[in-house]
């Protein structure tokens, strides 16, 4: 711990820090170009283990609790909502595809940044903190690479591209 923070302002910058963050990483991501997002690159590809979807249906019955999950991308000018498919044209799924990654990314940076959390907390707070981003936070990845798996089947193995600027 570098700062010593107790009582009531512990918990009162631990929230603003949380409130700072999520909105910050999230206005930051929105603002990056959708090409920036490959759903081929190693980071975003779908993996075996993932068994085309089945793994995020059967270990976490994401189909029953996907939709109750808020949608973020409203509040920011130029977001791409997520929570319903609003066309079934190619280049509208390849962006939905493309926003998924964004919204994944989203949500592993803010995971990452509870590290910070260490830096005024004390350990075990700290540690309460990384076990919140985890919490907050892996929902919604495990929710963005299914619908990713999911998109990706309906537009096939063809090329995605996505030319729009955001």
């Amino acid at each position: 711990m570098l700062v010593e923070v107790s009582g009531v302002w512990l918990l009162v910058s631990n929230v603003l820090a949380w409130l700072v963050i999520h909105l910050v990483i999230a206005w930051a991501g929105t603002r990056l170009p959708v090409r920036f997002f490959r759903p081929k690159s190693p980071v975003y590809r779908q993996r075996g283990w993932e068994r085309g979807g089945r793994l995020y249906e059967r270990v976490f019955s994401v189909r029953s609790w996907k939709d109750r999950l808020p949608d973020g991308a409203a509040l920011f000018a130029g977001g791409f909502r997520k929570a319903k498919l609003g066309s079934d044209s190619q280049s509208y799924l390849n962006r939905f595809i493309r926003e998924t990654c964004r919204g994944e990314a989203v949500h592993w940076a803010v995971l990452l940044a509870s590290a910070l959390f260490f830096l005024w907390n004390p350990w075990e707070i700290g540690i309460a903190m990384v076990a919140y981003a985890v919490l907050a936070n892996l929902p919604c990845i495990v929710v963005q690479r299914y619908n990713r798996i999911r998109l990706s089947r309906i537009v096939g193995d063809r090329h995605l591209h996505y030319t729009g600027s955001r």
